[in-house]
């Protein structure tokens, strides 16, 4: 049976699947077959499910079944976004006052531009991921839309400058890597920079399509030309341009806590200016690494990693002394609860409830 991308297969309802022990349930997590497509789909997110299922060993209506029964628990989902040289970012340290931590925690999440938000332990309360269309724009939105809220008692920016690895790039490494090579996808991490201005942001049509694809990753042509008033054509073409040119970006996510990555830790390290870029790659290519980037600041490089536990953070640190032996720890921050990640609301578990559309500051 051949299916589109982001199509479920007319069969798919016929018959009910009686449980097994392959079956997801959103209050315990995934089985290893959950794990397995979870990573397929970070390969090659908008890959047919009939490549998908073959790499997996199932037929596709099997591949099209779980996934929805997953984004359905909001224990997974593919999103889109801009690509990192369409927007400046940065990443926000903010302090809160006594009794003032869940209101401000909430007005933040409620941000379109503030696609992620960590409450955390450590010198500062919450960690924010910002972005904006130029640095005065972030400035404004920072120290006015955040800085300026009542309870807030003090934020730290820290500008992203060349993102080494990030959500995108991340893998499960759940299937076995001559599985995951016949599904193709992208590259592994590679250098991208941030933007400093807003001339090089997709047009209306463009965003239009992220702005769809934000919130299933997966839609087939035919319902992405509906819903951003294209014909199929146009949707089809617009969108492989935009893969093909490196303008969107296309992930799939997943409930980490459930899937055994209970502790997320944010790391400030410093590393000569002359291995900054060799640091970056490598570190980006590390399993437990979610995020690196360098960033302004007396700290030039930000890693955050999901871990399993806490009792995996001395581990993690070895492997960083041994294996980076410049790299210097400066700070670690542990995330308490993700709420908000790519502008998908997240409960204590990690799943998906809800989404706020990602959006620019409008000051």
């Amino acid at each position: 049976m051949s299916v589109n991308p982001g199509e479920v297969p007319e069969t798919l309802d016929e018959a009910p699947v009686a449980p097994d022990s392959r079956t997801a349930d959103s209050a315990t997590g995934f089985t290893e077959l959950d794990l397995a497509l979870v990573d397929a789909l970070q390969a090659a997110p908008r890959a047919p499910w009939t490549r998908i299922g073959r790499a997996l060993g199932v037929d596709a209506t099997t591949a099209a079944r779980r996934f929805e029964r997953l984004r359905a628990g909001g224990l997974a989902w593919v999103t889109a976004y801009d690509a990192a040289k369409t927007a400046t970012v940065a990443y926000v340290e903010v302090r809160c006052r006594p009794r003032a931590f869940d209101r401000v925690s909430a007005a933040v999440t409620a941000l379109p531009w503030v696609f992620g938000v960590d409450e955390t332990a450590g010198d500062f309360d919450l960690f924010l991921s910002v972005a904006a269309p130029d640095l005065p724009s972030l400035g404004r939105a920072v120290h006015g839309g955040i800085g300026g809220l009542r309870g807030v008692r003090s934020t730290r920016t820290r500008l992203g400058i060349t993102l080494y690895g990030e959500g995108r790039d991340w893998r499960m490494r759940a299937m076995n890597p001559a599985e995951r090579a016949g599904l193709g996808g992208p590259p592994g991490p590679h250098p991208r920079s941030y933007s400093t201005h807003l001339h090089e942001r997709p047009g209306p049509q463009d965003q239009a399509l992220i702005g769809a694809l934000g919130g299933d990753g997966r839609l087939g042509y035919a319902e992405l030309g509906a819903r951003t008033g294209m014909s199929e054509h146009t949707a089809r073409r617009r969108l492989q341009r935009m893969i093909r040119d490196g303008d969107i970006s296309l992930r799939c996510d997943l409930a980490h806590p459930l899937a055994g990555l209970s502790t997320m830790v944010v790391y400030r390290t410093s590393v000569p200016h002359a291995l900054l870029e060799q640091t970056g790659n490598a570190l980006a290519r590390l399993e437990q690494v979610r995020m690196c980037v360098s960033v302004s600041g007396p700290y030039n490089l930000l890693v955050l990693v999901w871990l399993h536990g806490l009792g995996a953070v001395d581990p993690f640190e070895a492997l960083l002394a041994e294996r980076f032996p410049a790299l210097e720890v400066r700070d670690r921050t542990v995330s308490l609860f993700s709420r908000k990640r790519m502008g998908w609301l997240l409960d204590e578990q990690g799943r998906a409830e809800g989404r706020v559309p990602l959006g620019l500051p409008e000051l």
